[in-house]
């Protein structure tokens, strides 16, 4: 269930930190299991991947 921009830029920097925080969380959680054979989803890696991207991104640009 990946994020869209739209729903991430009216998001404020403290919901999109936390937010961020989660799924750095499950990102290593998943590298965890994939690391041990037990990932029946190894998509969601990179669906997590992208999110932090998009967080960042939404983030880096509110900065300016």
């Amino acid at each position: 269930n990946s994020m869209k921009m739209n729903e991430l830029r009216n998001m404020s920097a403290a919901e999109l930190t936390a937010k961020l925080k989660e799924l750095k969380a499950e990102l290593f959680n998943l590298r965890f299991q994939h690391a041990i054979n037990q990932l029946e989803n190894p998509m969601r890696i990179n669906a997590v991947k992208k999110d932090i991207a998009r967080i960042n991104t939404v983030l880096s640009s509110m900065d300016k």
